[in-house]
């Protein structure tokens, strides 16, 4: 029978054996009821489920009907059966939420009776059926005088170490942690709870070691109070009691100790410390930096730091972060830890936390964990009185470069030189003793400094992240239309040793007392006295100042790090007018989607993935502009269902705007769009379609008669856009002094190149070729690096490359090797 099966394995041969006994006699009906419900269970999964799943419900209905009317001794010995019975043979029942109602509804718990709840809780091998187990005993002894809780000390004890070794929900172990932990407190204030300082975490090691060594009250509320920290940022009352306790507990030292290992002590392992977290299941080997249950605790520690002025917190917090929320760092990806170290560095008041934070921006690429930063960075800015956009420019680092973006060092007679040397390149140069210079570090170098060359390619690497994003920054400049005071825009741009490198190479504004705007040619001085600094957009100039200074650029062999005087200006159209809230100017083109999806990430877009997913069927993808006061969204759909996860082919469509409202975007008409932000948009629009359209694939006439054949026909040799036009005026000056200039003409959308076989028409837009006199196609698809020499071009376009690598090509006609373009040109003729 049920009842003496009950009996017999709930003994343990304790004090507690003999209240389990009269639980389960006081109830004695219940067992019977059990009983008959596991009978039913098993008789409805043959073949009369019916009748005896009815049978099963009326029974069920019986058993909640008298644990209803149950009094307090007898609902308190059937919480204890019910609690005795779960999970017992080959029947599961679930009366969770029975067992919680009547806990909280009887009273006159006993210490010995709450023992029990809380010792079956930690038997049970499932961690949800544990955490509802054990959170109804947490109810009972809640109901316990102070005398009741001491009695069940022990057990508490015990219950807290189980729920430190048991994977549940990481809330769910939160919340009843710190429920154990104020029953313990209340009755042994100076007690640390078994299980909260992690044993084999080498991270806590510095915890256990004090609370092993020199034990005090203070010192036990203090790490009680690190591990109540559940939400990502500390209250008010949070902080203030921190430090209040770290000197009481004379815990700062302590704290920072802490900091440093999580930042740099070796990581757990999977296999020999269990999984990560709940979810991380597999027989896949990774390590970490703290369980999930600890992780409240570890949270606390880098916020104490933090709060407490540790003078190396701010190094450890960037490490921290970077170590758990980077790729490539050896440990798996904790986004709560990553986050809360994020946060607290905004909000240590540290000036060096800006340049941490910076480049952490750089480096970190998990979307959510971006977004934390860029609110981290705008906290931190309010903390030191500026604007967002003043911390971020005042938080580029300058790696210890001097102002020239160069860095030397002596070893053993070999001068070793980092240089920034152009916008995209930073080098690495070693000149041995007599004077030779190489690229790759000389047998002696290796050899004898081995570590210090490892340090300095790693500040090669970081120079060259720090660039890259500045580069970025800067472009994005060109649609905020900010102005800068003269001397902080010579201190944190001019004469910044990174952020000076690609100033120096663009057109600006100066205005001085008189008002007027003067523009000045790169890394030339500004006349006079000025007083404010912006960045030259060619939408402010008119049509001959852009003309010289395209021409000036293109005479004096200036290479800009971005196009600015050779950039492409949108201005609204009367059919975007009269559309009013988008622009279909880019809409109906066919292109390669997964090309257009990588541009999107490459140019700073955020977009869904388009496939046969929930979600994927409408692709928008939205960039901010004008210092983060516009949003651009440019809308696209699968051209097809090819029944791939994702389209091999999408079709663009409107592009609409929105404007920023505290933390919304409302959607704005085109004519409120600012113009600079307008151009911008719409530039990178025309990039996106201009690179992926399938107008720009040479190979898309193999293909026969394809459904898109149409409109690559009418599209690759199309009416020019911005971009192209931009093009056509950058050869007008490039052309006149290459070596084949007597060749070639320009002639409306084409490029016309006289070879001696035949005359051949580039198109300024595609790159695609015709052949007089028929306008027959002409399929080449040269080399890259092939064909056009040396050219100095004035700013970096691969479609402008590509036209005058053909350009070359078709100039020597006579000197083409490739079969397939001579069988093509001899059949064009």
């Amino acid at each position: 029978m049920l009842y003496d099966t009950l009996v017999a394995e709930s003994r343990r041969n304790d004090s507690l054996d003999d209240v389990r006994s009269a639980a389960l006699d006081r109830v004695r009906w219940l067992v019977d009821l059990l009983e008959r419900q596991r009978t039913e269970f098993r008789m409805s999964l043959g073949r009369e489920y019916e009748r005896f799943a009815a049978a099963g419900a009326a029974t069920r209905a019986e058993i909640d009907g008298r644990l209803a009317a149950c009094a307090d001794e007898e609902g308190r010995a059937a919480v204890l059966c019910l609690t005795l019975a779960a999970c017992f043979g080959d029947t599961m029942w679930d009366y969770g939420a029975e067992i919680g109602s009547l806990t909280a509804r009887v009273r006159g718990w006993t210490p010995d009776e709450v023992a029990v709840m809380l010792l079956r809780a930690t038997e049970h091998d499932m961690g949800w059926w544990f955490a509802d187990s054990l959170g109804s005993a947490l109810d009972a002894a809640d109901r316990l005088d102070a005398d009741g809780r001491r009695a069940v000390m022990p057990w508490l004890r015990h219950a807290h170490q189980e729920l430190m070794d048991t994977t549940v929900g990481a809330s769910t172990c939160a919340s009843l942690a710190q429920r154990l932990r104020a029953l313990l407190a209340s009755v042994d204030q100076a007690h640390i709870p078994e299980g909260l300082i992690p044993a084999d975490a080498p991270w806590a090691a510095p915890l256990g070691d004090r609370a092993k060594t020199a034990p005090t009250p203070e010192l036990a509320c203090f790490v009680r109070h690190l591990a109540d920290l559940s939400g990502p940022r500390p209250t008010q009352k949070w902080r203030r009691t921190c430090l209040e306790l770290a000197d009481a507990a004379s815990a700062r030292d302590l704290v920072a100790d802490v900091l440093r290992a999580l930042a740099e002590d070796d990581p757990l392992c999977s296999r020999e410390n269990g999984e990560y977290a709940d979810w991380a299941h597999g027989d896949h080997h990774y390590h970490y930096v703290a369980h999930q249950n600890d992780g409240d605790l570890a949270r606390g520690v880098l916020w104490a730091a933090a709060l407490t002025g540790d003078p190396a917190a701010v190094r450890h917090l960037g490490a921290l972060a970077l170590r758990t929320g980077g790729t490539g760092t050896g440990v798996v990806t904790d986004l709560k830890l990553a986050g809360a170290a994020v946060n607290a560095l905004a909000e240590t008041g540290d000036p060096a936390s800006l340049e941490v934070l910076w480049r952490l921006r750089s480096r970190i690429r998990h979307r959510a964990l971006r977004k934390q930063l860029d609110t981290a960075l705008v906290t931190a800015a309010g903390k030191q009185g500026i604007t967002a956009e003043q911390l971020i420019e005042r938080s580029v680092p300058d790696h210890g470069l001097a102002p020239d973006g160069s860095l030397e060092r002596e070893w053993d007679g070999h001068r070793v030189r980092v240089a920034i040397e152009d916008a995209r390149s930073v080098r690495l140069t070693f000149t041995r003793p007599d004077g030779g210079t190489s690229r790759t570090a000389p047998a002696a170098v290796k050899d004898g400094f081995p570590d210090a060359l490892k340090e300095l390619k790693a500040l090669v690497r970081e120079v060259r992240g720090t660039l890259s994003g500045e580069r970025a920054r800067v472009e994005a400049l060109m649609s905020a239309g900010r102005e800068w005071p003269y001397d902080e825009w010579c201190r944190y741009y001019r004469d910044h040793p990174v952020t000076g490198t690609l100033v120096r190479g663009l057109i600006w504004e100066f205005r001085d007392a008189d008002g007027e705007w003067r523009a000045v040619a790169p890394a030339a001085e500004p006349p006079g006295a000025p007083e404010r600094v912006r960045l030259w957009h060619p939408i402010r100039a008119s049509t001959r100042d852009i003309r010289a200074w395209r021409e000036r650029l293109v005479t004096e062999r200036l290479r800009q790090p971005f196009k600015q005087a050779f950039r492409e200006i949108y201005l609204l159209t009367p059919a975007e007018e009269e559309t009013g809230g988008y622009s279909n100017r880019f809409a109906a083109h066919i292109v390669h989607y997964r090309q257009l999806y990588a541009l999107f990430k490459e140019r700073g877009w955020q977009a869904n993935f388009l496939g046969r997913h929930e979600g994927g069927y409408d692709g928008e993808a939205r960039a901010e502009f004008g210092d983060g006061a516009w949003r651009a969204c440019f809308h696209h759909e699968p051209a097809t269902d090819d029944g791939g996860y994702a389209p091999e082919h999408a079709a663009t469509d409107q592009v609409r705007f929105e404007r920023r409202d505290g933390r919304r975007w409302r959607e704005a008409q085109l004519s409120e769009v600012p113009p600079l932000v307008f151009s911008e948009a719409m530039r990178d629009v025309d990039l996106f379609v201009g690179v992926t359209s399938i107008a720009a694939d040479p190979d898309w006439t193999d293909r026969g008669e394809d459904r898109y054949t149409g409109y690559w026909r009418t599209a690759t040799f199309g009416a020019l856009t911005a971009s192209a036009e931009v093009r056509r005026e950058a050869l007008e000056r490039i052309v006149p002094r290459l070596r084949i200039a007597g060749r070639c003409t320009l002639d409306g959308r084409f490029l016309i190149v006289r070879g001696d076989l035949g005359t051949y028409k580039i198109h300024l837009g595609s790159a695609n070729i015709l052949m007089e006199p028929h306008d027959a196609y002409l399929c080449v698809v040269p080399s890259r690096g092939k064909g056009g020499g040396k050219v100095f071009l004035p700013f970096e376009d691969e479609r402008l490359s590509l036209i005058l690598s053909k350009a070359f090509l078709l100039a020597a006609d006579t000197k083409i090797t490739d079969k397939s373009i001579r069988r093509q040109i001899e059949r064009g003729a």
